[in-house]
């Protein structure tokens, strides 16, 4: 394994990041409508319409907003949603855009409602309000701004106000990737960071990625400081394993945390149905982060099912847990 350095202006994560669409692997169905969208866009001479992406974390929300940008030729901006607090924050943001800019808003669920309603108008007729002043004195003052796209990404689209999403011209749900699609991420990301890997460790990784692209990406970089502190020239699936076992990962991906959630069910609640607030104070943790960061998870792998009574482990779900005694 050669000792090549990425180019000092770039992170691992930009340069890991796909620059075309078809670097980008998987979302088939997603990228082949947006294609349609932009160069329709493109042959009326217009700005595309405003776009939602909603799924789990790193599934490549972000990525499509790069690509849709470079792919119009356009400047992107991004923000997120607890950075827009005030009035005054998406004002300057909005009165900032030239023409035909992207405006990227992550996380667009955490946007408070006063802010949606500046949004409103800046969506659908390219107008920033704004009070200027207070009391009796106060006036509104409308300004122009150019023809602009907005892309929003949310993991809760269900906490997107109505009004706000009906504001969208298209809205797309990122879907879990297949083993072998994440198969061929983690070759490519292999050949941007420059490691000799063998086809096994691939797998093993894939397998442990929990059908997620950023995740097969930082444990494709755990591997690659595994290798490099123990001075080997080439990734074999003996170091794709004992790097995961140092990170407490199992062949399918589960992190200490899920195996705990399991555990519990089963052990205290003769597994389950418990409810989620029963579940939150036995593993002391927040009924939240279970629902968004463990559960979707474990109930993609079968492990974990929601009933109306409460979570119920699986005989997958059982098994799995036997099998590690």
């Amino acid at each position: 394994m050669e000792n090549q350095v990425l180019p000092e202006e770039t992170t691992i994560e930009s340069a890991l990041r796909p620059k075309s669409w078809d670097d980008y692997i998987g979302q088939e169905n997603i990228k082949r409508n947006l294609r349609v969208i932009l160069e329709a866009a493109k042959k009326r001479s217009e700005s595309p319409d405003h776009l939602l992406f909603y799924g789990q974390a790193g599934l490549g929300k972000t990525t499509l907003a790069h690509l849709v940008a470079s792919d119009l030729g356009s400047r992107l901006k991004i923000t997120s949603g607890p950075a827009l607090e005030k009035m005054a924050d998406v004002a300057a943001i909005l009165s900032n855009l030239e023409k035909d800019d992207v405006l990227f808003i992550d996380e667009v669920h955490r946007i408070n409602h006063l802010i949606e309603e500046v949004l409103y108008p800046a969506m659908e007729v390219r107008k920033l309000h704004m009070i200027i002043g207070k009391g009796p004195a106060a006036r509104t003052l409308s300004l122009d701004l150019p023809p602009f796209t907005l892309l929003a990404a949310t993991t809760k689209a269900h906490l997107i106000s109505s009004p706000l999403r009906s504001r969208f011209g298209a809205t797309f749900k990122l879907d879990y990737y297949g083993e072998e699609d994440i198969e061929k991420i983690v070759k490519k990301s292999a050949q941007v960071l420059n490691l000799n890997i063998e086809p096994e460790a691939v797998k093993i990784i894939a397998k442990a990625a929990r059908y997620t692209p950023r995740t097969a990406n930082r444990l494709l970089k755990r591997v690659r400081d595994y290798v490099s502190v123990h001075d080997l020239n080439v990734v074999d699936a003996d170091a794709a394993r004992k790097t995961l076992e140092m990170l407490e990962i199992d062949h399918v991906g589960l992190e200490p945390h899920d195996r705990r959630l399991l555990e519990i069910i089963i052990e205290k609640f003769d597994g389950g149905p418990v409810g989620i607030n029963t579940l939150a104070a036995a593993l002391n943790d927040d009924p939240q982060t279970i629902e968004d960061v463990y559960e979707p998870y474990l109930m993609r792998t079968g492990f974990l099912v929601r009933t109306t009574s409460g979570r119920v482990v699986t005989a997958e779900g059982y098994k799995h847990i036997r099998n590690r005694v």
